[in-house]
Parts: structure tokens; C-alpha cells; sequence
């Protein structure tokens, strides 16, 4: 009736019933007490049967349920008991599996000894008031330390045949103190410090006795832990390891509780409460390493990862986990890896925000956020300077050393040198740094990765919407240039997007190049041209418009090309009767490009339309721009016609490049 028999002696032991019994998996569990039955509660699945057992009662019992596994999960300190376990299954033949707590840890100075007797005898030679925690059982082999009534101070169960037995001993009034552990940091300090306590008595009863706890609480306080060694190295499994052996061998299926948790810049202080009881609840916590650092409680389980598709495939392939917590800096809507982690693990996630760095920052240097440009430029291309130049307040995270000096360097060179910069560099922690400086003061600063930024440009010019920069606007010499009536009209043929890779091929002076780069701001623009004179030009435009995403290849096409990124999008303006060798070249990069041709002769117009058949474009559109501009005469204004355009569009239908 019962696939599983437990002696649960201890939160191991009753988190293992609790498993069994809601996973519907028949448990029978042993105590050796009544205290079994008040924090286990018997259901259909799980039978709790209290008081101890000698080797011949167990094997009797094994016999009569007939449970398909055995599980020891008794207090790391009842070696007895778990000699009779073994002992009684290997008569009854039963398979019997120990499952073990995992060994707290440590820092600082401790004084280990191998038996509670060393304990006491070390007492006998110091002075100063004890915390002993180590239960009412052995609590008379203390009573022989000099003055003990007044030095010692005994932690038990709050249970009445306990007290009775205590007081007998000697520890009555503030002496005894009857509570139920595992207890936490806080409290074990708050006690030490009440009774004024120089040592703390502990056994190594590993994280579920709360003995990382004490440790720290004592190392804290400056109170010697006196630590008393386990009196045998035993073989056996952690509660994880156990975990995952009954999922495998009853073929559970178990959906973990999976918490993807925003926990602020770093610092403790920047928690949510929510998020806070998260992390107390979490059975495994994952993050880059700095998150863990930041989150991790006490002996507690970690993986520290920060590739979603890792974490993914980890949580799939360790069932044994029930709480998982994923942290993440800052607030999961912001740069996150929340958005993939959802995605991966089917949308089947909790997700608790932070605090980000950008209300954080923004507060600490007195700045309002609701009219700032938002960016990150950690771990990937972000054109900051187009951002600065267009908005007054831009943030963004960095995420290099020299990050603030490079971004200055670009913001003097393009004639910016005014702007503010506020950095902020390890917010939130100890060593947290935020200043204000101009640009052309940080071209040689280097800082923190851990770095944001807000540029505040009182000069921003808001960019517009639609194409048409002024011919008079660009810097021109001898070098031809596409005029603007017809430079918009291309320019809308192309449909360029704000990432699009774009080549323009015979760029003169740059007019389409510039305005290119404006429209696919976070982008790349390839400016191709073959005269020196016109790439000169081409130079004075990208630093007047600030065009940082805009790189010049001085060479005759297609063979300036061959080297360059596959774009997305391409103007020919000039081709030096290289036009169908161009458009194979593009086509080869990639077959769905948006190509747009401007001809001004009917031969040239004859090729381009030879190239879209020989390469087969569906979309073939061609659209003749005739043009006129007033001119002054007199008191007169008078029409003068511009040379007629042919416009040419060439794209595959269902493959167009958004």
C-alpha cells in the first residue's frame, strides 16, 4: 500500500513526506515523537506513526508495509538510529537510501572539537557567558563547568518534559530558553547580545538546523564558535539528490515554481520586500555570478549562469528543485534577459519587478526621466551619438571601462563637446561613484564597467520626421549630388527601417549618404565612392550631421563592396558603367535587398532594367521625376526645369526587408 517509508527526524525528512504525498505517491513516515504530527499532516498519501523503534520493531514494520524504498532521513547526530535502520532493512531486505544534510560552512576563527564532553572540558578553561544549542540530551554533561548556573545559557524545545528535565539540571529563568529553530540570523544575534555571550555550543546540523546561522551570527557578534565535529562521515544523497531520484523512480511530473526576479542594481538595500521573500523561499537561485553574490542567503543552493538557453535547459534537467529563483540586475522590463527566459520556458514563469538603474540614477542626480531617451549600449551597437544630438536627455547603461571616455571622444569630434555627462558608476553599492562633467573633460577617463550615463544636451536639435534636408545644408564642392526633390522620393522608394543596412554606390557628396543615416540612425550606412574629391566631402558631411553610423569606402564598385556587411538596402546613384555587376554583387549578399536605381540617361535606364530581369525582380516599378524650381527675375518669378529623373525600384515580392 505504502511505495515509500520515511523516519523523518528531521525538515529533510518531513520536506520528503510532503513531496511524496503531493506528488500522490503513498508515503509512511516514522517520528520519534508527537512533534512529527504537528508539522506533517496526514492525508490520503501520508500516514504519520510517532514513537521510536528498536531494530526488531523496524524489521517487523518493514515486513508488514512492504514499501518498494526505505528512506533515513534521521538527524545527522542518531547514529544509533541509523544503525538500526540499516541494520533491520538488510535482515528484511529492503533497500535502504540515507539522505543526508549538506555540511554548513564556516569563516573565521572556531574552535572544533570531536564530542560534547571536549566541549565542556574546553569551558571549564575560558570565561564569559555561553549560548549552548545543542539540545536538552546532553545538556548534563555542561553542569560541571565552574559557575555554570550563571555562565550558560540552554536553548531547547519548548516542550514540557524538556523543561522539567532542564530545570532539574540547574537551567531555570532567562537561563532556559524553550523555542522551536532552525533560527535565523538575526535572532541568534539578537540573543547573543542579550545574554552578553562570548561562545556559542553548536553541532554541525548543516543548513536545515540553520547552522550557517549561527556561525554568522556568532562571527558577527565576535562570539567563539565552539563547533563539535560529526562523529561519523556517512554516505548518502542531499534532499536535492533525493528529490530527484523519487521523481525519476515514481515518474513524477513536476512543474517547478519558477520566479524570474528583478533585484535592483546590486545592493541588498535596493530588494523589494516581495522579491526578498523569493529568494527566502527558493530551493536554487541562478544568475550571473554578481547577481548570486548579491542575492544568495546563506548556504544556500546557486548556479551562477547567466545564458538563458543554459538556465533553460539546467531547470529542465534537474526536476529536483521545486522554487527556482532566476535574478536579474535591475528591473526585468529594462535590458533584461527576462523576455528570452519566458519565451524558453513557455511563458510558465512568475515575474516580480526591481528597481532599474534608470529611476535610481536619475533620482540620485535630481533629473526627471519621463522626457529622457532610454537605451542600453552594454554587449551590442547602439549609436548613441545620433541620440544625444536629437534629444536632451539621453540614458544609457555602458558597460566598459572606457565607455565615458570613447562616447566623449565621438560627442568633441562631432562638435559636442558642451554636452554633460552624469556618470554613475557601481550604483548602489559601497563604493558607488556619480559625477557631472562636460564631454571634452572625460576623452581620457577611465571608470567602471558597471557603468550608466545620462547626456544632457541643452543645444538638441529635435530630427525630422520625414526626409528633405535643405541642398543648402550640405558642405558641396565640384562632386555631383542628388538634389532634394529627388533624393526624397528615393529615399521613400528604399522604406528604410531604423536598423537597415544600407550601401550608397557613387555617394558624391553624401547627400543620400547622410540622410540614410539619419532615418536608419541605429543602422549601418556604406558611403561608396571612387573620386578623393567626393570622399573629402563625404568626410565634412558625416561630422557635420554627426553621422557616426555612416563609414566612407573610398573605391570604384562592385570590388569596394566584396568585403563589405550583406545590406538590406542599396541606392545607386553612379555605377561608371559597372550597373549590372553592381546588382549581381548585391544580390548575391542577399537576394531579398531593396535596391533603388536613380538614371538620368535612357541607356543607363536600358541596363537597369536588363539587370532586374537577368535576375529576376517581381518588382519592377519605375517612376519619371520631372522637376522645376523658381527663379528670381526682376519682380518675376520664373520656372526652370531640372534634368528628368528615372527612379527604379527593384525588389522580390513576400521577401521585402523590414
Amino acid at each position: 500500500m505504502y511505495k515509500v517509508l520515511v523516519f523523518a527526524g528531521t525538515t529533510e525528512g518531513y520536506e520528503i513526506s510532503r513531496f511524496l504525498a503531493k506528488y500522490e505517491v503513498p508515503v509512511y513516515v516514522c517520528t520519534a515523537t508527537d512533534y512529527g504530527g504537528k508539522v506533517l499532516e496526514e492525508t490520503r498519501y501520508l500516514k504519520i506513526s510517532p514513537g521510536r523503534l528498536d531494530e526488531e520493531k523496524m524489521e517487523e514494520l518493514f515486513r508488514e508495509i512492504s514499501p518498494e524504498i526505505i528512506l533515513d532521513a534521521t538527524h545527522p547526530y542518531a547514529a544509533e538510529v541509523t544503525a538500526n535502520i540499516r541494520n533491520a532493512c538488510e535482515k528484511a531486505g529492503f533497500p535502504c537510501l540515507r539522505v543526508l544534510r549538506e555540511e554548513g560552512k564556516q569563516e573565521g576563527q572556531a574552535v572544533y572539537v570531536e564530542s560534547t564532553e571536549a566541549a565542556a572540558e574546553y569551558l571549564k578553561g575560558t570565561q564569559g557567558n555561553v549560548l549552548l544549542t545543542t539540545g536538552s540530551k546532553e545538556l548534563n554533561k555542561f553542569t560541571g563547568i565552574p559557575d555554570y548556573r550563571n555562565r550558560l545559557f540552554a536553548r531547547v524545545l519548548s516542550l514540557p518534559s524538556v523543561a522539567e528535565t532542564c530545570s532539574n539540571l540547574g537551567f531555570e529563568g532567562k537561563h532556559l530558553i524553550g523555542m522551536q529553530g532552525p533560527f535565523s540570523k538575526e535572532l541568534n544575534k539578537a540573543m547573543l547580545l542579550q545574554f552578553e555571550c562570548k561562545y556559542l555550543v553548536t553541532k554541525d546540523t548543516g543548513k536545515a538546523g540553520g547552522f550557517q546561522e549561527k556561525i554568522d551570527a556568532a562571527l558577527e557578534c565576535g562570539v567563539t564558535p565552539i563547533i563539535i565535529g560529526r562523529p561519523v562521515k556517512e554516505e548518502g544523497m542531499s534532499l536535492a539528490e533525493c528529490k530527484a531520484y523519487l521523481t525519476k523512480k515514481f515518474q513524477i511530473d513536476r512543474k517547478p515554481h519558477i520566479t524570474l526576479l528583478g533585484i535592483g542594481m546590486g545592493n541588498q538595500n535596493t530588494f523589494t520586500i516581495e522579491g526578498k521573500r523569493a529568494v527566502e523561499q527558493a530551493d536554487l537561485l541562478i544568475g550571473a555570478r554578481r547577481m548570486v553574490e548579491a542575492a544568495a542567503l546563506s548556504g544556500q543552493k546557486t548556479l551562477c549562469e547567466y545564458r538563458s538557453e543554459v538556465i533553460a535547459d539546467y531547470i529542465k534537467e534537474h526536476p529536483e528543485y521545486d522554487r527556482i529563483v532566476v535574478a536579474l540586475s535591475g528591473d526585468v522590463g529594462f535590458c533584461s534577459g527576462a523576455k528570452k527566459l519566458v519565451e524558453l520556458l513557455n511563458g510558465e514563469v512568475e515575474i516580480l519587478c526591481g528597481i532599474s538603474s534608470v529611476n535610481y540614477f536619475m533620482s540620485k542626480i535630481g533629473l526627471s526621466w519621463d522626457d529622457a531617451k532610454i537605451l542600453s549600449a552594454h554587449g551590442k551597437s547602439c549609436n548613441l551619438i545620433h541620440y544625444i544630438k536629437h534629444n536632451q536627455k539621453v540614458f544609457s547603461i555602458l558597460g566598459t571601462g572606457d565607455g565615458v571616455a570613447e562616447l566623449a571622444k565621438k560627442l568633441v569630434f562631432y562638435g559636442m563637446g558642451e554636452v554633460i555627462l552624469h556618470v554613475g558608476e557601481r550604483l548602489s553599492y559601497k563604493d558607488e561613484a556619480i559625477f557631472s562633467k562636460k564631454a571634452r573633460e572625460l576623452t581620457n577617463y577611465q571608470g567602471d564597467a558597471l557603468s550608466v550615463i545620462c547626456a544632457y544636451n541643452v543645444e538638441a536639435v529635435p530630427q525630422n520626421t520625414v526626409h528633405g534636408i535643405s541642398d543648402e545644408e550640405f558642405i558641396r564642392g565640384k562632386a555631383p549630388m542628388t538634389k532634394e526633390e529627388v533624393r526624397t522620393i528615393s529615399l521613400s522608394k528604399l522604406k528604410l527601417q531604423e536598423d537597415s543596412v544600407c550601401y550608397d554606390v557613387g555617394a558624391g557628396t553624401g547627400s543620400v549618404s547622410i540622410e540614410m543615416s539619419l532615418c536608419a540612425h541605429q543602422g549601418e550606412v556604406y558611403a561608396i565612392e571612387k573620386k578623393d574629391e567626393a570622399v573629402e566631402l563625404l568626410k565634412e558631411n558625416k561630422k557635420k550631421f554627426a553621422a557616426d553610423n555612416l563609414t566612407i569606402v573610398s573605391g570604384l564598385a562592385p570590388e569596394a563592396m566584396r568585403n563589405l556587411p550583406a545590406p538590406t538596402h542599396a541606392f545607386i546613384g553612379g555605377s561608371s558603367g559597372n550597373l549590372k555587376e553592381i546588382v549581381k554583387l548585391l544580390v548575391e549578399k542577399n537576394k531579398s535587398i531593396r535596391i533603388v536605381i536613380n538614371c538620368i540617361t535612357l541607356e543607363t535606364v536600358s541596363e537597369a532594367l536588363e539587370a532586374a530581369k537577368e535576375f529576376a525582380f517581381d518588382t519592377n516599378e519605375i517612376v519619371q521625376l520631372g522637376a522645376a524650381r523658381s527663379r528670381a527675375i526682376g519682380p518675376y518669378h520664373m520656372m526652370m526645369g531640372e534634368n528628368p529623373i528615372y527612379i527604379i525600384t527593384l525588389q522580390n515580392p513576400g521577401k521585402e526587408t523590414l
